[in-house]
């Protein structure tokens, strides 16, 4: 750092002067008189909190002095030039090194110290969702039996269409990328015209999107092979003026064929037209998919992954269009394989859709706990460094994860954030407490994620909730929640529900594990439900009030009826 560029707190008369006998300093106009209140503590006990003492604060003093030329706009010192620079023969003991606060290279920054420890990690990516291993351990059955129906793809035949069900965290979408690379990288193998399109139903949740990301990842494809085939062209070309017979092993009789088909391919890569992501009609959508898929022989296998978001949203609608289009197609053919998480789904489609998708239907049992424990071991021999995992880590992680319906998911988001947990805190090993720490951590990291994606209305339910429980009252009825969410929705100005359905409202959010709603009998004056969060009340509220309608109530404190529980 330049002389000019010290810190304006390092011009304090407080530091190594007593500005009540500093001459210099009533001079300048600086009141003699130094109340508790003007004193500034951090310069007087230093950046270390320790008070210095005599002899500090002289080298301080000194030091000060002969950095900045004087004291407050005073005059140089002994040991200065008028000029202010430092005069070393006068003071030899004050060096320039002690003087000029310099950049040191040496010195440590912000993420010095965070990279001081040494890693757990060796490879964290596998502990993600989105890795897909060599091996699914468990998992074998259900990946032979998708291979068995896709093999037909590699003879040039169409597929049936794959349904796979199963809960979250059971290794569906895994499963089925493992199977969809093999495929890949066999059909390359011997040269078979075989592609797999992956689209995730919950990101491309309309007919027009789906529609649209299918048929620009077919333009686009057939543009790299245009491509390809005017190079091979052009060197075709090039060989044929240098030597007329080296068109005898080609389709071509001349140059003139070549040409032609040049130009051929050059107006078919003029005429394709990418998808714009809103605009179009979504019968021109289709049809561009359509010329797109169909442009030249191949099987395609579409995997919708989260294929009952799909439905949900726009209905089955696109299901209807795939699932008729190798009727009209002439090149290519088309499969469809659905993942869903939900085993009902298939109960709202058109039965025409409905029986020709579900001509395959495969099924993933949750994981139990010691199923989990070899997934994890399996991953975790990739992902840590050797040693870096104690012997109870991994058992307490499948353990966890199995009172979750044997969720690998939840078990592998469970190992690596203990891991970050002990990188952080710069431990050797992960240990038991590392587990108990990121599982309180995923738990509260949910809870805030399900608050947050809540509908308006029960947010405001919600938030009633929370006020009653802030204010002292136990054993909340539904009555007494309704009174406050219709204050609440007059603050804001929302549609005001049925007690009906805030009951219901009500329920969902036990379904969703925020309250604790429990049926009691109170006699001959009937049944009620009473609440209770079951989540940290500051968090949950902090989350609502993120809300742009909810945060205009957070000064508005409806009243509360004061209980007093005997």
């Amino acid at each position: 750092m330049d002389e000019d560029d010290t810190p304006r707190g390092d011009n304090r008369q407080d530091e190594g002067t007593d500005s009540a006998d500093d001459p210099d300093v009533r001079s300048n106009g600086a009141a003699a008189d130094v109340s508790a209140e003007d004193i500034d503590i951090q310069a007087s006990i230093g950046p270390d909190g320790v008070v210095p003492d005599d002899d500090a604060d002289e080298q301080s003093s000194s030091a000060h002095r002969t950095q900045s030329g004087d004291v407050d706009g005073g005059t140089p010192t002994d040991s200065q030039t008028p000029s202010g620079d430092v005069d070393k023969h006068k003071d030899p003991e004050v060096g320039l090194d002690k003087v000029v606060l310099s950049d040191d290279e040496g010195a440590k920054g912000l993420f010095d110290d965070l990279l001081a420890g040494e890693p757990i990690f060796e490879n964290k990516e596998v502990l993600r969702p989105s890795y897909t291993p060599h091996e699914l351990p468990h998992r074998t059955d259900q990946i032979n039996q998708m291979a068995t129906i896709l093999v037909s793809a590699l003879r040039g035949e169409t597929p049936s269409n794959i349904l796979i069900y199963g809960k979250t965290g059971t290794g569906k979408t895994a499963s089925a990328k493992f199977v969809s690379q093999e495929l890949e990288s066999t059909s390359q193998k011997y040269d078979v015209p075989c592609e797999v399109e992956y689209i995730n139903c919950e990101v491309t949740d309309t007919q027009y999107r789906v529609l649209a990301q299918l048929a620009n990842k077919f333009i686009e494809k057939n543009f790299e092979r245009i491509d390809a085939e005017l190079d091979r062209l052009d060197e075709m070309r090039t060989r044929a003026t240098e030597d007329p017979n080296a068109l005898e092993d080609t389709p071509y009789d001349s140059i003139a064929e070549i040409d032609e088909r040049a130009e051929e391919l050059s107006t078919d890569a003029d005429e394709m037209e990418t998808v714009p992501m809103t605009g179009w009609p979504t019968d021109r959508v289709y049809t561009t998919f359509f010329d797109a898929v169909d442009y030249k022989e191949r099987v395609v296998v579409i995997m919708l992954d989260e294929i009952d978001k799909l439905v949900e949203k726009s209905g089955d609608d696109t299901l209807y269009n795939l699932s008729r289009m190798n009727s009209e197609l002439e090149n290519s053919r088309i499969s469809i394989m659905g993942i869903s998480n939900d085993l009902k789904f298939t109960d709202f489609l058109d039965p025409r859709v409905k029986s020709s998708l579900g001509e395959e239907e495969i099924v993933f049992p949750p994981y139990d706990a010691n199923q989990l424990r070899d997934i994890l071991q399996h991953r975790a021999d990739v992902a840590f460094k050797d040693g870096a995992l104690t012997d109870d880590v991994i058992p307490l992680c499948a353990a966890f994860a199995a009172q979750e319906h044997g969720d690998a998911r939840r078990a592998l988001d469970l190992l690596r954030t203990a891991g970050e947990l002990a990188e952080r805190g710069q431990a050797d090993t992960v240990e038991e407490a590392h587990v108990r720490q990121a599982q309180d951590k995923i738990e509260l990291d949910r809870v805030v994620e399900v608050v947050r994606t809540l509908p308006t209305q029960s947010k405001i339910v919600l938030f009633a909730i929370i006020l009653l429980e802030k204010n002292g009252v136990r054993n909340i009825n539904t009555g007494e929640v309704f009174n406050i969410y219709k204050r609440l929705c007059e603050e804001i100005d929302a549609d005001v529900l049925t007690q009906r359905r805030v009951t219901d409202l009500i329920s969902e959010l036990d379904m969703l594990g925020i309250v604790n709603a429990v049926v009691v009998s109170k006699g001959r004056y009937g049944r009620t439900k009473e609440i209770s969060l079951s989540v940290p009340i500051d968090e949950t509220e902090a989350v609502l009030l993120t809300d742009s309608r909810l945060g205009d109530i957070e000064s508005a404190q409806p009243f509360v009826q004061a209980r007093f529980d005997n």
